[in-house]
């Protein structure tokens, strides 16, 4: 597949482009919106990491790939930016977060009813550490009823690792969501239609945390820790072989793929509103979620101070 990176905003193209290539994949161009980096980086990057292209626009970018990778860290621009692709019958894959509000997330749900091939989002969503445990025989390890995940730095941009990481063990189904309340970090309930329930905590904390998780069943009690070093490549083998046509099945239904985005959106309602109970059902379209122009903005100043 001949892939084209959008925006370079984060440190994960940079990560990414080997995989990409160990994959089986080309990296043919990429295009800068210049929301985090000054003018000229593009081609720098590009030249670093002997990517042919450096394109004008977006529609030049099209018509170049198979598929293109969205990296903005701007969520509130993945719409904008996928389309010229869906469009023109490519694949795309949205880097975490995949939308900061319901309206956008209702898009990508359009889009891909109407047959696109989209996916992304989290990595931890596909961490191996969650696929060795439920790799294990229910018999057992038992079926997880109640589990624990957590994470530092932010609520969204990465509290959403954590929202993944938490769907990755217990799939999809979420009923509700609350906050529980904000002591270091913030502490989320989360329960499902079935009676299961989760634990998140997030938030900024004082200093970098590990992305973990704690999974009581029936028969067990188990604790892990994600590596970080392996969850790029996990990312792009389970999501890369659906984008390049290779398989027709995608890595996640519809529904299992928008509901972490949906749970943080839910959680944001709960802690705006008293704490009580959010239904995902009950989402308002309206609601201008989460400010990704803004996050943006911080990033900026400060990796540029």
């Amino acid at each position: 597949m001949k892939i084209g990176l959008v925006d370079l905003d984060t440190s994960h193209p940079q990560n990414w482009v080997p995989i990409l290539r160990q994959l089986g994949h080309e990296v043919v161009g990429v295009w800068d919106g210049g929301a985090v980096h000054p003018a000229g980086y593009a081609q720098k990057f590009a030249a670093e990491h002997a990517i042919p292209h450096v394109f004008e626009t977006l529609d030049a970018l099209v018509e170049e790939v198979d598929g293109a990778i969205i990296h903005s860290c701007d969520w509130d621009t993945h719409i904008t930016k996928a389309r010229p692709f869906v469009d023109a019958g490519k694949s795309v894959l949205i880097d975490k977060p995949l939308a900061g509000n319901v309206r956008d997330l209702n898009q990508l749900r359009t889009w891909v009813e109407q047959g696109a091939r989209i996916t992304g989002g989290s990595s931890l969503r596909f961490a191996s550490e969650t696929q060795q445990w439920l790799a294990q025989s229910v018999a057992e390890r038992g079926t997880p009823h109640t589990v624990l995940c957590g994470c530092a730095v932010d609520e969204f941009n990465y509290g959403i690792h954590a929202y993944a990481m938490l769907s990755g063990l217990l799939g999809g189904g979420v009923q509700s969501v609350r906050h529980l309340g904000q002591g270091v970090q913030r502490r989320i309930w989360v329960q499902w239609q079935d009676g299961r329930s989760g634990l998140l905590v997030i938030g900024a904390a004082a200093k970098w945390m590990p992305f973990y998780a704690t999974v009581i069943t029936e028969r067990s009690c188990a604790h892990y820790e994600a590596d970080a070093g392996k969850l790029y490549r996990a990312l792009l083998e389970a999501t890369l072989p659906y984008l390049a046509g290779e398989v027709e099945q995608p890595p996640l239904s519809l529904d299992d793929w928008l509901e972490p985005e949906l749970c943080a959106l839910a959680a944001r309602q709960s802690w705006l509103h008293g704490d009580g109970e959010v239904r995902l059902s009950e989402l308002d379209a309206d609601d201008p979620g989460y400010d990704g122009k803004t996050f943006a903005e911080q990033y900026r100043k400060a990796k540029y101070p």
